[in-house]
């Protein structure tokens, strides 16, 4: 009996797993036929080549992919690796400068660098210094009695444009009489600085010196809201150095300082005020016979006071409560002493400023005439406003 050679059939008979009597190893079977003639055609080998090289490819491209990574990390570390001199390129020139020499005076360049250096860091420091607003700074409290005349915008547009440079904070208190202009309001809106326009009542039949109730108006003022600060008066029509701000701040209780004074009666200016030696009061400069009898000989201008005087004397061991005002019943050019004795008892409580009061920081000038004449044709409507002339 010939025997035959054949494959294992993955093929299941459905009949005979359920018990039939066919076989599928039986020689009478289809499968026994089909296999004989299609041997290497079997589902089998179909099978197993379909499914086995794709997976043998798919790891092979992984072990390719792994490959480059590592090779690729490699370059990368050897490319970070030093071989060689490294050059410090904090050392190198970057300017882009035309036909440059080929070698430098290293000496020069450092000198350079020190005086550019040096002018950058003294701009910075200014600015700094006067706009940092969180330096700890004394108010000064600058009061300015004014009046309706030809030149009052201009009085006021000076001063205003001096006190936006000092640095804050500053408190201008402006005091007209009567009412307040809608002029000198506009200019003192436009100025940029912080401001109080008040106006003071009174019966101008009754007064000799407006400007002694005007400042009068302005010490109620400080007096009732207990503003903290240097109070200095400061007419319109004067010259003020910002120099002569600055030193304000240093003025513990009351400080004073020389005026120069300037007439058109005079072909040369004066001085009125302190004698120093170093920062204490010894005499006082004076050249008008008719104010010697002056107990202090000292200008409108020339001092300045702390405010907390007028509020709280208990502070400066005040004996006496009264209130600190100017006095308008007594002769013209006895104010400023009068005042003054109401603040200090003598020298001793004065500072001078500058030290040994070797500067000229303010002018007194009396230069303005008492009736300007205008052209013919011009009209003056306003304190503030000149019309062109009608056709």
């Amino acid at each position: 009996m010939a025997s035959i050679r054949r494959t294992l059939s993955p093929y299941n008979d459905r009949s005979h797993q359920n018990g039939g009597n066919t076989s599928p190893f039986s020689l009478n079977s289809p499968s026994h036929k089909h296999n004989t003639t299609t041997r290497f055609a079997s589902p089998l080998s179909t099978f197993s080549v379909g499914h086995l090289a794709p997976r043998k490819g798919h790891r092979t491209w992984r072990r390719l992919v792994y490959v480059c990574m590592l090779f690729f990390l490699l370059g990368f570390l050897l490319g970070l690796a030093p071989f060689g001199e490294v050059e410090d390129v904090r050392s190198r020139d970057f300017s882009f400068e035309v036909n440059r020499p080929p070698t430098l005076d290293v000496k020069e360049d450092i000198v350079v660098d020190k005086v550019e250096l040096a002018a950058v860091e003294e701009r910075e420091v200014v600015v700094k210094e006067r706009f940092d607003y969180d330096v700890a700074r004394k108010q000064l409290i600058v009061v300015t009695p004014t009046y309706n005349r030809a030149l009052q915008a201009f009085y006021l547009n000076r001063l205003g444009q001096v006190l936006r440079l000092v640095p804050p904070p500053v408190l201008w208190i402006v005091v007209e009489m009567n009412e307040a202009s809608t002029e000198t309001a506009d200019i003192l809106r436009g100025m940029g600085i912080m401001y109080r326009h008040l106006v003071c009542t009174k019966n101008l039949t009754d007064i000799k010196d407006r400007g002694v109730h005007q400042r009068n108006r302005a010490l109620e003022h400080i007096e009732y809201h207990k503003l903290d600060g240097i109070v200095y008066f400061a007419d319109d029509d004067n010259v003020y150095s910002l120099e002569l701000f600055e030193t304000m701040r240093e003025i513990s209780r009351f400080g004073t300082w020389p005026v120069a004074m300037l007439a058109q009666s005079k072909n040369k200016a004066t001085l009125e005020g302190p004698v120093c030696n170093g920062s204490q009061v010894i005499g006082w400069h004076t050249n008008e016979k008719s104010k010697r009898l002056r107990r202090f000989h000292v200008d409108m201008s020339g001092f300045a006071f702390n405010s907390t005087i007028l509020w709280d004397p208990k502070r400066w061991n005040k004996r006496s409560s009264a209130l600190i005002r100017q006095l308008d019943t007594i002769k013209e050019g006895f104010q400023e002493t009068t005042f003054i004795e109401q603040v200090v008892e003598d020298e001793s409580q004065m500072e001078a400023t500058p030290f040994g009061c070797s500067k000229i920081m303010n002018w007194h000038l009396h230069l303005e005439a008492r009736e300007l004449g205008y052209p013919k044709g011009w009209l003056l409507q306003t304190n503030l406003d000149a019309v062109l002339p009608i056709e």
